[in-house]
């Protein structure tokens, strides 16, 4: 809405993406801050509340009334922020958009069925949650394909593409979307672990996001240059207000949950924007903590398949230092604290080529 008043009225500053980004920014973190206590009486009141895996942990127990699915509310506090402030007609604005409503929907359908479900936290199977977010990676894949996107792969520290992925594209592409939803939601299991490191990429994505799309800027950093994906800043700044918003009632102990619905959106979309700055591989620095997440998850699985012997207390990885004893704000402080390093390494890059 804002841009268009500079169209109509020749208001300069709505021009300006970093001056709609701060906008949005704002209007999604006081949306947020004050729709969040409301959604949680809504939530307490109707019991929908946060199922605790059996084999958790002892000190989760305790966390089983704690309401969740608040990742609607930020959501839609940064869907207000962007349609608010954002060229809706932007190519790379409508295809966040059709990411953000299709992994929502998804989340919310499985929060929905393990709310309903009780003691048996049944949401969505996971043969029918992974066809989902398939379908939808590759629905985003086959999009930025046929508009004609680029499809080289660049690697960090390196500034010319190393290979033209061609027709493969839209595979690795939902490939990407995928994995980085499922790693969000794998790290989202202690308070505020999850958030921080999301606010920390989407930050280090947004400074990609505007080089990529400013041709004097990528050209002085030999960054590949996508014309009009700057305007993407917008959303991811609406995100990081909105997190900070949530943050507020997620920090140690929370009041509420992010759910399925706020992580596999927030996995999403930090894959998305990777994309949209050709920056697929440095999202293993830019998003470190959800890989290694992931990773541990893989390595306890893979072990236990091959060896019968487990490499992990438990895993992920988060709940292995449960165990051996830290407290649960030192596990989830240490955790950002990587996870800042590594974004601060991630963007060494820009100039580093």
């Amino acid at each position: 809405m804002l841009y268009y008043l500079y169209s109509l009225g020749g208001i300069n500053i709505f021009h300006y993406i970093t001056f709609r980004g701060i906008v949005a920014f704002f209007i999604s973190f006081i949306f947020t801050i004050i729709a969040m206590p409301f959604f949680i009486r809504w939530a307490s009141n109707r019991s929908a509340t946060q199922p605790i895996y059996e084999l958790a942990p002892e000190n989760h127990k305790k966390k089983s009334k704690t309401p969740t699915m608040g990742g609607v509310v930020f959501v839609t506090g940064a869907l207000i922020g962007i349609l608010l402030t954002a060229k809706l007609h932007n190519f790379y604005i409508m295809v966040t958009l059709l990411t953000i409503l299709i992994f929502t929907g998804i989340g919310m359908v499985d929060d929905y069925g393990k709310i309903k479900g009780g003691k048996n936290h049944d949401g969505l199977s996971p043969r029918a949650k992974f066809i989902l977010q398939w379908g939808g990676g590759i629905l985003i894949g086959l999009i930025l394909y046929f508009h004609g996107f680029n499809t080289a792969l660049y690697i960090p520290f390196y500034k010319y593409p190393v290979l033209d992925l061609g027709i493969l594209a839209p595979l690795f592409w939902g490939f990407v979307i995928v994995g980085f939803s499922n790693a969000v939601n794998l790290t989202d299991g202690l308070d505020g672990l999850a958030t921080v490191p999301s606010i920390f990429a989407l930050f280090s994505l947004a400074i990609l996001l505007y080089v990529s799309g400013n041709a004097v800027f990528s050209k002085y950093l030999f960054f590949p240059f996508e014309k009009g994906v700057g305007e993407v800043v917008i959303v991811a700044l609406a995100f990081i207000g909105s997190l900070l918003g949530f943050l507020w009632y997620n920090a140690n102990p929370a009041e509420v949950f992010m759910g399925d619905s706020g992580s596999l959106t927030l996995g999403a979309i930090i894959g998305l924007f990777g994309i949209f700055t050709k920056s697929e591989i440095l999202l293993g620095l830019i998003g470190f903590i959800f890989v290694m997440e992931t990773m541990s998850v893989m390595i306890q699985v893979g072990s236990y398949k091959t060896r019968k012997k487990r490499v992990f207390r438990m895993a992920p990885i988060h709940h292995h230092f449960e165990i051996v004893g830290w407290k649960e704000n030192k596990i989830t402080i240490r955790f950002w604290i990587l996870a800042l390093m590594a974004n601060i390494l991630a963007l060494l890059t820009l100039k580093l080529r």
